[in-house]
């Protein structure tokens, strides 16, 4: 399951921040290189103080929170990104991104280690998670640019969004996850 809602978490995440910049840089006129770089130091400022936060909280309350709140932050970021047209936008879309990438990049190996402990597999299940997660992120480009070419920027971002809320959903009716949240994953 941890794999499947990988596959959908990055169906939804790969191509937005490329789009963005395309979207920008067509509608705005503003310096792609600029843009470009700004996009990665609000994700990367974001994404450290994150993953830290992650970590501690995932000590206190095991890792079902930290994999919740990184899969709300990704449709908050596709909403954000299809809702406001604005070379401003980048700000709040790229600190969605740190976050959500901040708290997955924890949640992940640590609920993969939780799950296959004591059974000598995990790195061939963090393996099995991490390519799931990358044919998601794959499928993401083509899907996000078929819609950017056939529908607009804006039903992209919405699409792309479609795909987390399925990420999100299939983490909720995991139920074993939910509240007292992640007991099952807890240290």
């Amino acid at each position: 399951m941890t794999g499947l809602i990988l596959f959908f978490f990055h169906l939804g995440n790969a191509a937005l921040l490329p789009l963005l910049g395309q979207s920008a840089v067509a509608s705005f006129k503003v310096d792609p290189a600029v843009y470009t770089a700004a996009t990665v130091v609000i994700a990367q400022l974001t994404m450290i103080p994150m993953a830290l936060l992650a970590a501690k909280l995932a000590e206190k309350r095991g890792y079902g929170p930290v994999f919740l709140f990184a899969l709300l932050a990704l449709p908050a970021r596709g909403l954000v990104a299809g809702f406001w047209h604005d070379p401003w936008s980048i700000v709040p879309v790229q600190i969605l991104d740190g976050v959500g990438a901040g708290l997955i990049g924890v949640a992940t190996p640590g609920i993969v280690a939780k799950i296959l402990r004591g059974t000598g597999h995990v790195n061939m299940g963090l393996g099995i998670v991490m390519t799931l997660q990358g044919i998601g992120a794959a499928l993401d480009s083509t899907a996000g640019g078929l819609f950017a070419y056939h529908a607009g920027y804006g039903a992209a971002f919405l699409a792309l969004t479609v795909s987390a809320c399925c990420a999100l959903a299939l983490f909720l009716a995991a139920g074993r996850w939910l509240p007292p949240f992640g007991t099952e994953l807890a240290n």
